[in-house]
């Protein structure tokens, strides 16, 4: 059935009609992959590894560009995480690494919009364990697969600290286009936060998906483990 548009005011320029239906709220649902799964995040299940794994010897760096953290003990860590676990926007799942059985980061869905169906990833604290691998990448790839093959989503953003460098290149190689950047954004932890934004669109995701699948599939990889092909080289340009 074709969708009437209706004449423009003043005949000025608007936007396309698209359908209106709502997208679908997400829920608390494993999302089962190779390396990993992402599981709803538990403070009883996964507080103590995540602490372990994101404090000493250096692993505070984690904590940078996030609005909290590093913490001062467990327990104050685990009562942030049952915080988060309770949230509905933002809902948080963990990374559970697939071989060892322990959680091994977290990520959240935030800024649910199903009216104008849109979403964001966000508050992603991967511990050093986890950071360039391919699990990481597969966690993010879980996250769209869900948001447009499941939810419905137009719109999937990614945001961050316009002077966090890893973050924006992971952005980019993970098929999110650049949008430009907020001025004066936010306050965080005391500091200005301009902030970067990126997105990716629902008719974008077909060709992103296949790459991802290409670029995860285990004959992608030898028998150490390293990677054949990148996935920059497979993912599309992003848009201009």
């Amino acid at each position: 059935m074709s969708i009437r548009t209706p004449p423009s005011p003043a005949n000025r320029p608007v936007g396309p009609t698209v359908d209106a239906h709502p997208a679908k709220r997400p829920e608390r649902v494993a999302l089962e992959g190779h390396w990993v799964t992402l599981v709803p995040l538990d403070a009883e299940k996964h507080a103590a590894a995540l602490y372990a794994g994101s404090h000493g010897d250096g692993r505070e760096r984690v904590w940078t560009y996030l609005p909290y953290g590093p913490f001062r003990s467990l327990g104050e860590f685990a009562a942030d995480i049952e915080l988060k676990a309770r949230s509905a926007d933002l809902l948080f799942f963990a990374v559970i690494d697939n071989a060892s059985g322990q959680a091994v980061g977290y990520q959240s869905l935030m800024r649910i919009d199903p009216a104008n169906r849109t979403i964001e990833v966000g508050h992603v604290m991967y511990t050093p364990a986890m950071q360039r691998t391919a699990g990481a990448t597969e966690a993010q790839y879980l996250f769209a697969r869900y948001v447009f093959d499941e939810l419905g989503y137009r719109r999937h953003e990614w945001k961050c600290d316009a002077l966090n460098a890893p973050s924006r290149r992971a952005a980019q190689r993970f098929g999110f286009s650049f949008e430009g950047v907020f001025r004066q954004h936010m306050i965080v932890k005391g500091r200005n936060r301009d902030t970067a934004w990126f997105a990716m669109l629902d008719h974008e995701w077909p060709a992103r998906k296949a790459a991802f699948e290409r670029w995860l599939a285990p004959d992608n990889f030898d028998n150490e483990g390293r990677q054949k092909t990148s996935l920059t080289e497979l993912m599309p340009e992003p848009a201009s």
